[in-house]
Protein backbone atom coordinates (compact mmCIF):
# COMPACT_ATOMS: atom_id res chain seq x y z
CA UNK A 1 0.00 0.00 0.00
CA UNK A 2 2.82 2.72 1.38
CA UNK A 3 4.25 1.56 -2.24
CA UNK A 4 1.13 2.44 -4.49
CA UNK A 5 1.17 5.53 -2.82
CA UNK A 6 4.49 6.94 -3.11
CA UNK A 7 4.30 5.82 -7.14
CA UNK A 8 1.04 7.76 -7.15
CA UNK A 9 2.63 10.84 -5.49
CA UNK A 10 5.57 10.76 -7.85
CA UNK A 11 3.12 10.07 -10.67
CA UNK A 12 1.26 13.06 -9.81
CA UNK A 13 4.10 15.11 -9.49
CA UNK A 14 5.16 14.55 -13.14
CA UNK A 15 1.81 15.13 -14.43
CA UNK A 16 1.98 18.12 -12.73
CA UNK A 17 5.64 18.91 -13.76
CA UNK A 18 4.53 18.03 -17.46
CA UNK A 19 0.86 20.49 -17.36
CA UNK A 20 2.87 23.45 -15.79
CA UNK A 21 5.63 23.32 -18.52
CA UNK A 22 3.46 23.38 -20.95
CA UNK A 23 1.12 25.75 -19.92
CA UNK A 24 4.40 27.99 -19.40
CA UNK A 25 5.29 27.47 -23.16
CA UNK A 26 1.60 28.35 -24.12
CA UNK A 27 1.63 31.35 -22.04
CA UNK A 28 5.27 32.44 -22.92
CA UNK A 29 4.05 32.05 -27.05
CA UNK A 30 0.94 34.22 -26.42
CA UNK A 31 3.31 36.79 -24.17
CA UNK A 32 5.58 36.25 -26.90
CA UNK A 33 8.14 35.95 -24.05
CA UNK A 34 10.22 33.61 -26.16
CA UNK A 35 10.71 36.32 -29.03
CA UNK A 36 14.15 37.10 -28.02
CA UNK A 37 16.45 37.21 -25.48
CA UNK A 38 15.57 40.56 -24.10
CA UNK A 39 11.82 39.83 -23.90
CA UNK A 40 12.64 36.53 -21.90
CA UNK A 41 15.28 38.57 -19.87
CA UNK A 42 12.37 40.77 -19.16
CA UNK A 43 10.25 38.21 -17.60
CA UNK A 44 12.95 36.80 -15.18
CA UNK A 45 13.61 40.06 -14.03
CA UNK A 46 9.96 39.99 -12.01
CA UNK A 47 11.61 37.35 -10.04
CA UNK A 48 14.78 39.23 -8.73
CA UNK A 49 17.59 37.92 -7.66
CA UNK A 50 15.80 34.75 -6.96
CA UNK A 51 15.17 33.79 -10.81
CA UNK A 52 18.70 31.72 -10.72
CA UNK A 53 17.44 29.98 -7.14
CA UNK A 54 14.02 28.88 -8.93
CA UNK A 55 15.91 27.49 -11.89
CA UNK A 56 18.38 25.86 -9.73
CA UNK A 57 15.70 23.83 -8.02
CA UNK A 58 13.78 23.06 -10.90
CA UNK A 59 16.81 21.42 -12.07
CA UNK A 60 17.02 19.55 -8.74
CA UNK A 61 13.71 18.18 -8.36
CA UNK A 62 13.54 17.44 -12.67
CA UNK A 63 16.79 14.89 -12.13
CA UNK A 64 15.22 13.08 -8.54
CA UNK A 65 11.78 13.19 -10.33
CA UNK A 66 12.41 12.88 -13.98
CA UNK A 67 9.51 15.03 -15.27
CA UNK A 68 11.62 16.41 -18.87
CA UNK A 69 14.71 15.11 -20.68
CA UNK A 70 18.03 16.95 -19.35
CA UNK A 71 18.58 18.22 -22.74
CA UNK A 72 15.46 20.61 -22.41
CA UNK A 73 16.57 21.78 -18.71
CA UNK A 74 20.11 22.24 -20.25
CA UNK A 75 18.17 24.41 -23.12
CA UNK A 76 16.17 26.50 -20.90
CA UNK A 77 19.31 27.36 -18.60
CA UNK A 78 20.86 28.37 -21.97
CA UNK A 79 17.84 30.53 -23.10
CA UNK A 80 17.40 32.38 -20.01
CA UNK A 81 20.63 33.00 -18.62
CA UNK A 82 23.28 32.24 -21.27
CA UNK A 83 25.77 30.15 -22.06
CA UNK A 84 28.23 30.70 -19.02
CA UNK A 85 25.50 31.12 -16.41
CA UNK A 86 23.09 28.69 -17.62
CA UNK A 87 26.14 26.29 -17.67
CA UNK A 88 26.36 27.38 -14.24
CA UNK A 89 22.71 26.83 -12.95
CA UNK A 90 22.53 23.48 -15.06
CA UNK A 91 25.58 22.15 -13.60
CA UNK A 92 25.22 23.05 -9.75
CA UNK A 93 21.18 21.97 -10.08
CA UNK A 94 21.82 18.47 -11.69
CA UNK A 95 24.75 17.73 -9.63
CA UNK A 96 23.19 18.27 -6.38
CA UNK A 97 19.73 16.59 -8.11
CA UNK A 98 21.98 13.79 -8.61
CA UNK A 99 23.53 13.59 -5.47
CA UNK A 100 20.01 13.42 -3.59
CA UNK A 101 19.25 10.22 -5.85
CA UNK A 102 22.34 8.49 -5.04
CA UNK A 103 21.00 9.55 -1.20
CA UNK A 104 17.92 8.20 -1.65
CA UNK A 105 18.62 5.27 -3.48
CA UNK A 106 21.14 3.86 -1.32
CA UNK A 107 18.28 4.94 1.79
CA UNK A 108 15.39 3.17 0.20
CA UNK A 109 16.97 0.76 -2.42
CA UNK A 110 15.26 -1.17 -5.63
CA UNK A 111 11.50 -0.17 -4.32
CA UNK A 112 12.27 3.58 -4.82
CA UNK A 113 13.95 3.17 -8.27
CA UNK A 114 10.91 1.06 -9.33
CA UNK A 115 8.53 3.96 -8.01
CA UNK A 116 10.19 6.89 -10.25
CA UNK A 117 11.03 4.33 -13.54
CA UNK A 118 9.05 2.13 -15.34
CA UNK A 119 9.75 -1.60 -14.60
CA UNK A 120 10.83 -1.75 -18.41
CA UNK A 121 13.46 0.59 -18.43
CA UNK A 122 14.64 -0.74 -14.97
CA UNK A 123 14.94 -4.25 -16.71
CA UNK A 124 17.15 -2.80 -19.51
CA UNK A 125 19.82 -1.13 -17.43
CA UNK A 126 19.89 -3.55 -14.67
CA UNK A 127 22.53 -5.68 -16.37
CA UNK A 128 24.80 -2.51 -15.35
CA UNK A 129 24.84 -4.19 -12.18
CA UNK A 130 26.03 -7.31 -12.49
CA UNK A 131 28.98 -5.83 -14.45
CA UNK A 132 30.34 -5.95 -10.31
CA UNK A 133 33.89 -3.91 -9.60
CA UNK A 134 33.40 -2.66 -13.01
CA UNK A 135 30.14 -0.98 -13.04
CA UNK A 136 32.04 2.19 -11.39
CA UNK A 137 34.41 2.62 -14.25
CA UNK A 138 31.11 1.70 -16.96
CA UNK A 139 29.32 4.60 -14.65
CA UNK A 140 31.81 7.24 -14.88
CA UNK A 141 31.88 6.61 -18.85
CA UNK A 142 28.23 7.13 -19.34
CA UNK A 143 28.31 9.93 -16.76
CA UNK A 144 31.00 11.46 -18.74
CA UNK A 145 30.04 10.50 -22.56
CA UNK A 146 26.30 10.40 -21.46
CA UNK A 147 24.74 7.62 -23.93
CA UNK A 148 22.66 6.38 -21.22
CA UNK A 149 19.56 7.84 -18.66
CA UNK A 150 21.91 9.38 -16.25
CA UNK A 151 19.39 10.12 -13.74
CA UNK A 152 18.57 6.01 -14.17
CA UNK A 153 21.65 5.50 -13.41
CA UNK A 154 22.43 7.46 -10.29
CA UNK A 155 19.51 5.45 -8.66
CA UNK A 156 21.46 2.41 -9.60
CA UNK A 157 24.66 3.51 -8.81
CA UNK A 158 22.90 3.49 -5.10
CA UNK A 159 22.17 0.24 -5.19
CA UNK A 160 25.96 -1.02 -5.28
CA UNK A 161 28.64 -0.36 -2.74
CA UNK A 162 29.80 2.65 -4.31
CA UNK A 163 30.98 5.36 -1.55
CA UNK A 164 29.18 8.82 -1.73
CA UNK A 165 32.75 10.28 -2.12
CA UNK A 166 33.48 8.19 -5.24
CA UNK A 167 30.17 8.87 -6.76
CA UNK A 168 30.05 12.83 -5.96
CA UNK A 169 34.34 12.69 -7.57
CA UNK A 170 32.06 11.34 -10.90
CA UNK A 171 29.79 13.50 -10.74
CA UNK A 172 31.32 16.50 -10.58
CA UNK A 173 34.39 16.02 -12.82
CA UNK A 174 32.15 13.72 -15.52
CA UNK A 175 29.06 16.36 -15.66
CA UNK A 176 30.66 19.44 -16.86
CA UNK A 177 31.61 18.13 -20.49
CA UNK A 178 28.28 17.12 -21.19
CA UNK A 179 26.47 19.89 -19.77
CA UNK A 180 28.74 22.26 -21.92
CA UNK A 181 28.26 20.15 -25.54
CA UNK A 182 24.21 20.24 -24.35
CA UNK A 183 24.86 23.96 -23.90
CA UNK A 184 27.17 25.21 -26.35
CA UNK A 185 25.19 22.38 -29.43
CA UNK A 186 21.68 24.23 -28.10
CA UNK A 187 22.98 28.03 -28.19
CA UNK A 188 24.25 27.09 -31.54
CA UNK A 189 20.74 25.64 -32.78
CA UNK A 190 19.42 28.59 -31.51
CA UNK A 191 21.21 31.19 -32.78
CA UNK A 192 20.56 29.34 -36.68
CA UNK A 193 17.15 29.54 -35.67
CA UNK A 194 17.05 33.12 -34.93
CA UNK A 195 19.00 34.04 -38.24
CA UNK A 196 15.95 31.90 -40.28
CA UNK A 197 13.56 34.37 -38.44
CA UNK A 198 15.23 37.16 -38.74
CA UNK A 199 15.68 36.47 -42.81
Amino acid sequence: MEKKYTAFCMNTVTVLGLAGTAAFIIYGMNRQIFTSRESLQMFLDGFGIFAPVIFTAIQIVQVVVPILPGAIGCLGGVLIFGPFWGFVYNYTGICIGSIIVFLLSKRYGKPIVMTVFKEKTYDKYIGWLEKGKKFDKAFAAAIFFPVAPDDLLCYLAGLTEMRLGKFVLIILLGKPLSIFLYSLGLTGIMQGISMLCAA
